[in-house]
């Protein structure tokens, strides 16, 4: 059972650290369609859209010098016959829009269209066509669009969601079902497990059994101690939740993902926070919290019924964050860079995991004689625990280090650093290293065995990475490949042939980038990190502009370098067919004052690199996600849909390939 118990905490922190880091805007709709019969040849095609929560979908109806209205466009075929318009089925709100700066209409949670055709000369036909709009939430906004084909007429069964071509998502171009809707799922079900994680912790296991002994004692009777012990577990919830409520209400301004994840107060914070956490947990201090705190809160809950329980649970919390708060910091982290009700749903997921056993145990006290008691096995998990913990603070570091350009902690120095951590603590599964708080080793159970296996096994895959191998799977927790003081990957990459001229004999740049000092592409691609300078060396040379938003502490942006930018065909069409731009939105680096402008989005100067390409980003394409790729021509039209972050190679190489045909054209 104790090997069991430490198997599972390390599995669900090996999960929780490896997992938070995705953060950027995907499609807020989804869509199904269906069609009606009406009568004879003619039929209704019903478009369903389903909003999440917070976002506004803009009407047909909405004027052209504010949001994209939402536009269908449908493929001419001669078995088909539009009848009228679309028609919005219901009315849109009508509100005074503050980004926009007048009324805008817009629809909340759900919207349906109606279009009315009629076959002509057939039993059967598709309609086919595209719907193009745009969305927003607190003034991060996103064009998008989806692909349809609904069924009219053969056997008339009604047809529901598209099937050729498949509908996808504009930004990841993966199907409906599988977007913003099960990443929020994801979320939930990591944060749930953080909660089963946070339970085996010395601080939280140990008082099970006491709480539930305060309701069976001090209730009067069982129906009282179920009912007080599940208010109890509703209390729970509702403190954590609160906190996620509060993120999430906090999340005003469009660039508030970038500021909370990238600056570096945020991040010394965390990092020394994780640094004091790891220490408490290898013995060498306890942290306590304030002991009146806690005393107040357990005093107010003698007094019974719900008031009482209420403050049980406050206590509960309380007492807890000494082992719980670095995993609730990291969800609140990775909870404050989504958008809407992520920090929400984060916190649910991990309180509602946390509070089930207390409120089971109550209702069931014969189910705690399975549990097992107290012991060394719980020191065990503190200090697997101080490991992970450890190895996670310097993500935290990196994006100050990387942000900043201190070059302290190059990829090399970072990796160096996992595998001494994971090394350490293979030894330390294995019975080789002793804390103090420690009980004695008698013998290597089978779990504990396959966990050391695993951790020696992690740390052999990250040593390649020291001589400049992608370590695609992990790349989002990673520095930048070009932080990388040998990097073998890139030396190979600059010398390669293409098209038969080498990479060093064909240079891309018309002149010397402005940045470039501090400032660097993946891979030995050559490019530009000033927009103006990009744009006239791309009309000079008669090439589309590939820009690239990115940020220092985008982990899907590292990831698509290390997944998709890797890929021959993408590296030879970005060094050859296309002059790039890489705009950094979280880049602190403040320019000269005649240089500051001032943002016609919020009316305020921005005076850093990172703070123009963000609102360069906002005002142009209505959008603040990272990492998003534009693709425009000399005039700085777009030649292709935007892409965000997708791990699709061919999809991105074929997105490469429309730019180029557009331009040509």
């Amino acid at each position: 059972m104790k090997t069991n118990l430490i198997t599972l905490q390390t599995i669900f922190l090996l999960l929780i650290s490896t997992t938070l880091i995705k953060a950027q805007v995907s499609d807020p709709i989804s869509w199904g369609f269906k069609a009606n019969k009406i009568d004879g040849n003619k039929y209704e095609i019903v478009f369903s859209a389903t909003i999440d929560q917070g976002w506004h979908l803009y009407s047909m109806s909405q004027l052209e010098e504010g949001p994209q209205a939402l536009a269908f466009t449908f493929k001419q075929t001669p078995e088909i016959k539009l009848v009228g318009k679309v028609k919005e089925v219901a009315k849109a709100t009508t509100e005074f829009d503050n980004i926009f700066k007048l009324n805008v209409s817009f629809f909340q949670k759900s919207a349906t269209y109606s279009q009315e055709v009629e076959l002509v000369n057939a039993d059967s036909a598709k309609v086919i066509g595209n719907i193009e709009y745009q969305a927003c939430y607190s003034g991060t906004c996103t064009y998008l669009d989806n692909d349809f084909s609904v069924n009219v007429g053969g056997k008339e069964t009604v047809q529901i969601a598209s099937t050729e071509p498949q509908k996808v998502d504009a930004q990841s171009e993966k199907p409906v079902d599988e977007k913003e809707g099960s990443s929020l799922w994801v979320f939930f079900f990591i944060a749930f497990a953080a909660g089963l994680a946070g339970l085996l912790t010395p601080c939280v296991f140990p008082m099970i059994p006491m709480t539930v002994s305060f309701f069976m004692n001090k209730q009067g009777n069982r129906f009282n101690a179920i009912l007080n012990a599940s208010f109890f577990g509703l209390s729970i919830i509702a403190i954590y939740t609160s906190i996620g409520l509060l993120v999430s209400l906090t999340n005003v301004g469009a660039n508030f993902a970038s500021e909370i994840t990238s600056h570096w107060i945020t991040n010394l914070i965390f990092f020394i926070l994780f640094i004091v956490f790891a220490a408490s947990f290898f013995g060498l201090f306890e942290i306590v919290l304030p002991g009146n705190l806690a005393n107040k809160t357990d005093s107010k809950a003698d007094k019974g019924g719900f008031i009482g329980s209420f403050f049980m649970a406050l206590t509960t919390v309380i007492v807890s964050l000494s082992c719980v708060g670095p995993i609730v910091g990291a969800l609140l982290v990775e909870a404050a860079s989504g958008l809407g009700a992520k920090p929400i749903i984060g916190m649910f997921g991990f309180s509602l995991a946390f509070s089930i056993p207390f409120t089971l145990f109550a209702i069931f006290p014969s189910l705690l004689k399975s549990l097992p008691r107290s012991g060394g096995w719980m020191n065990s998990i503190k200090v697997v625990l101080g490991f992970i913990i450890l190895a996670f603070s310097l993500k935290f570091l990196m994006i100050i280090d990387d942000t900043y350009h201190w070059g302290l902690l190059g990829r090399d120095v970072y990796l160096t650093l996992w595998i001494s951590i994971f090394t350490l603590l293979g030894f330390y599964l294995l019975g080789k290293i002793k804390f103090k708080n420690d009980s004695e080793f008698k013998h290597l159970g089978f779990f504990r065995l396959i966990l050391a296996i695993l951790s020696f096994a992690f740390v052999f895959y990250l040593i390649p990475g020291l001589i400049g191998a992608p370590l695609k799977s992990i790349s989002g927790l990673l520095p930048p490949q070009a932080s990388h003081s040998f990097d073998l990957m890139t030396m190979i990459n600059k010398t390669k042939t293409v098209s038969g001229v080498t990479a060093d004999d064909k240079s891309s740049l018309c002149e010397t980038p402005k940045y470039a000092d501090f400032l660097h592409l993946p891979y030995g691609l050559e490019g530009y990190f000033d927009y103006n300078q990009a744009l006239a060396c791309a009309r000079a040379q008669k090439k589309p502009l590939f820009i690239d938003f990115v940020g220092h502490s985008c982990s899907n942006c590292k990831e698509m370098e290390s997944k998709v930018w890797s890929d021959p065909r993408v590296l030879e069409k970005l060094r050859n067919e296309y002059v790039i731009v890489a705009l950094y939105i979280d880049e602190h680096y403040e320019l000269p004052e005649n240089e500051w402008i001032t943002s016609k989005v919020d009316g305020k100067v921005k005076k850093t690199i990172g703070k123009q390409n963000a609102d360069f980003e906002v005002s142009h394409f209505n959008i603040n996600g990272q990492p998003y790729y534009v693709l425009v021509d000399e005039k700085e039209q777009t030649l292709a849909e935007p892409r965000g972050y997708n791990l699709d190679i061919e999809a991105f190489v074929k997105f490469l390939d429309n730019g180029i045909k557009a331009y040509n054209k």
